[in-house]
């Protein structure tokens, strides 16, 4: 606890010489404001700061771009009309001192002008990016991921608190949707397709301990769990469609920031304030070092990951009607888990076996945007991408415990992406969008199992294949209360020489000033893990053969209903229930209850050969969502969902999929605190999470002691669960307005009650028993943040 005392001593003399010397200041918001359809920038909007005295207001220029000046600290609330478009209110934005607010914004054209429209207005956090997203979205910004209790800044572990996720897991920040896989997921940043974005994230998996992704450098996203529109392709889960902001294209701006992420340090900055031209850039370094020294468990035991990243982002107008964005985003990570050297088993690893990682990660993208003229624009969007996984496992002789070769893996995959679309915008009525996503993978893929005397070759390839996809979309607004989108996808794959044909629609319709109700239907195909189609069978004869070639898509029916009352500005309850229903799931030829839809649940390299796409599986369930906004100084948000996930193996039983939680319950909160005259605050917010144990299938005792490693009970899979999972978390928050700085200090005390949640029974072959694995207890996280 030594760590704590000297946080909050440092915390407490700081905060009295400084509120000693602080002025109040004065801040600017800026930022541009766009047609939500055609994203063409609107002339002479209104923008005006509610309840400033005197009157704090400004209109856009004949760019859209607006300027707010002189505006107190503190949270503001901005009012935002032009005539023919529905009025928006902005509540709650954050102004400190020591960086300026850039709020860029969408607004809707109504589709009777003139009319009397009362509609109590939808919270901005309801609001998706993507007019064509019906149900089962929502969007978030950078506040709600760096407040929230135990979000450790990371989008993902952020997303965990919404309906219908799950997060029982306290070393990954795997997203489970529905109960479907995490592969299930599809992660798109600035309009590109993108690999796994995380520190030791695998190349078949969509998570990891570690998140790629800062959080200071996004810009409000988007979160889809079901019936996603149909420029989404090549997902059975979800989509994460994120955005990077854009640096200040008006003042030099500068951060630093040390936290469970790393060490961090960034810039950002106007290129030329004639143009608006700006950079962005930030890099972070590991600290879990650090964490170690002071006798913190992090769940790796005597290990110490490392890991590194940089993230950038170029915004170039080059006129009114056209702008280049360049971003990129690289990191590197490894981690040796000398697991023979420990007393008693570790997370990821057993004391029979040492694992070696080495990962990684990066990603370069350059995009055109371009208005021909108000109504019709097109973006073209490149990107090249690098993953590399490279593992290496050893194993202590169960007869004399001297060190033998286990396996080696080493995946390389570069991924060149094109995204092309086109927008047209006919009428307040009519918007069509249509494009196509181009992604070809190039591949060297080797895989293998060593052991005394034999070698045994799970894959050994490389080569290229190409994803390609079109889509075309229609949004039809039959009045101010009525939107209906259709659309439709085709998608096809060269190694299997698969094609498909993916149909989208969903209908909002606005049954009173406060009542929204959603229907949602969508087609969805995934490729397999690319790694799978090339795992390597011996015939009889001994030849060799990749039997996983020809596998198609699994294909994914979505069904949503969603019912959605505001019952108050700030304040929303929102139900959903959902039928997915799955078939072509890849499960092995001969009768088992393997099947690819439990591929994530162990994060190591799936070498099941022979497989074909006869599996089935259902996820179905209900959803409850009460959230209060922040407003009046506090906010809260309970989400909990009822549901069952089952599949069908080739043998023909229904089992509990590995994902099959049954159910899930948030419930978070946070209440702000001005302290003193200066607009600096202190915030607590809270946290606390339960749901059902992870699955897990019982072992054979009789076959494993005769055979001398683990062996399944196969007609009995994942029909046992560990202990229901149980947390709460608590975070404690300062922030202090400094004259031309702000600084913020936070301590999130994760797992207050230090309870031992279950990870994993994990077979002990010299026993021939089985051993609980445990997932991290009490963890205190400090952070320091300084913009100025």
């Amino acid at each position: 606890m030594k760590i704590l005392a000297v946080l909050c001593g440092l915390l407490l003399g700081i905060s009295v010489s400084w509120a000693q010397s602080v002025n109040l200041a004065k801040q600017t918001i800026r930022g541009r404001i766009v047609d939500a359809q055609s994203k063409f920038p609107l002339i002479g909007v209104n923008v005006v700061v509610l309840n400033a005295d005197p009157v704090i207001g400004t209109v856009t220029d004949v760019q859209g771009y607006y300027t707010l000046q002189e505006v107190p600290l503190g949270r503001q609330t901005l009012r935002v009309s032009y005539m023919g478009y529905k009025e928006q209110v902005v509540p709650n934005v954050m102004v400190t001192s020591g960086k300026e607010v850039v709020l860029n914004l969408e607004l809707v054209e109504q589709v009777i002008k003139g009319a009397e429209v009362v509609i109590t207005a939808k919270p901005n956090k309801t609001i998706t990016n993507n007019e064509f997203a019906s149900v089962s979205s929502r969007s978030f910004n950078l506040e709600e991921t760096g407040r929230y209790a135990a979000s450790r800044n990371d989008p993902a572990r952020m997303a965990a608190n919404f309906a219908g996720v799950a997060a029982n897991n306290d070393d990954r920040n795997d997203i489970i949707i529905r109960g479907n896989s995490p592969s299930g997921l599809l992660w798109r940043l600035e309009g590109i397709n993108i690999p796994n974005p995380s520190h030791y994230g695998s190349l078949s998996a969509s998570g990891g301990p570690i998140s790629l992704l800062n959080y200071n450098l996004l810009d409000k996203s988007d979160f889809m769990t079901a019936a996603f529109p149909a420029e989404y392709g090549n997902a059975l889960a979800g989509v994460f469609d994120l955005q990077l902001r854009s640096g200040n294209s008006q003042k030099h701006e500068f951060l630093g920031q040390i936290g469970i992420n790393g060490l961090e340090v960034g810039a950002e900055g106007p290129i030329s304030k004639k143009s608006r031209a700006s950079y962005l850039a930030s890099y972070r370094y590991s600290t879990l070092g650090v964490y170690k020294e002071v006798g913190l468990n992090f769940g790796t035991g005597s290990a110490t990951p490392e890991y590194q990243d940089l993230t950038f982002k170029i915004d170039i107008p080059i006129s009114e009607s056209g702008r280049f964005t360049f971003f990129g985003i690289g990191g590197k990570s490894n981690v040796d888990l000398i697991n023979s050297n420990e007393d008693v088993d570790v997370i990821y690893g057993n004391s029979f076996t040492n694992d070696y990682a080495d990962y990684k990660t990066g990603i370069l993208g350059l995009s055109h945007q371009y208005y021909f003229n108000s109504t019709f624009y097109y973006k073209l969007s490149l990107s090249a991408s690098r993953q590399e996984e490279h593992l290496y496992r050893d194993s202590l002789s169960l007869v004399d415990q001297t060190p033998i070769p286990a396996g080696k893996a080493d995946y390389i995959n570069n991924k060149y992406s094109a995204h092309l679309l086109l927008n047209k915008k006919f009428s307040a009525r009519d918007n069509v969008s249509g494009g196509a996503i181009l992604d070809l993978y190039d591949f060297d893929l080797s895989n293998r199992r060593l052991v005394p005397g034999q070698e045994r070759i799970n894959r050994d390839v490389d080569g290229q294949s190409l994803l390609s996809q079109t889509y075309i979309q229609w949004q039809h607004r039959f009045s101010n209360t009525l939107t209906l989108n259709t659309g439709v996808n085709y998608q096809q794959f060269e190694v299997s020489n698969s094609k498909v044909i993916q149909p989208r629609a969903g209908l909002q319709y606005d049954l009173s000033d406060r009542q929204t109700l959603g229907l949602g239907y969508g087609q969805h195909n995934q490729i397999q893990p690319l790694d799978i189609y090339f795992v390597q069978t011996v015939l009889p004869g001994g030849t060799v053969a990749e039997t996983n070639r020809n596998l198609d898509f699994t294909n994914s029916q979505h069904f949503v209903l969603s019912y959605e009352y505001r019952i108050a500005t700030n304040l929303r309850l929102k139900a959903e229930t959902y039928y997915q229903k799955i078939d072509a799931a890849a499960v092995e030829k001969h009768p088992s209850s393997f099947s690819l839809l439990n591929a994530g649940v162990d994060f190591e390299p799936i070498n099941v050969d022979s497989l074909v796409n006869s599996g089935e599986g259902e996820n179905y369930g209900i959803e409850f969502t009460l959230e209060k906004f922040y407003s009046k100084g506090y906010y809260f948000l309970f989400t909990t969902s009822l549901y069952k996930s089952h599949y069908k193996g080739s043998n023909n039983e229904w089992h509990s999929t590995a994902f099959n939680g049954g159910y899930i319950a948030n419930l978070l909160g946070g209440k702000e605190f001005k302290i003193g005259k200066k607009n600096n605050t202190f915030s607590v917010d809270g946290k606390f999470t339960t749901s059902g144990g992870n699955r897990y299938t019982p072992i054979d005792y009789a076959r494993s002691a005769q055979l001398g490693y683990e062996v399944h009970q196969d007609d009995l899979a994942y029909s046992k669960s560990l202990k229901q999972y149980v947390r709460a978390d608590l975070k404690l928050s300062y922030r202090i307005n400094h004259r031309g700085s702000t600084h913020e200090f936070a301590l999130d005390l994760q797992n207050i009650t230090n309870r031992q949640n279950e990870f994993a029974r994990i077979y002990n072959p010299r026993s021939n028993t089985v051993q609980t694995q445990y997932q991290i207890g009490f963890f205190p996280v400090p952070q320091y943040r300084i913009t100025f």
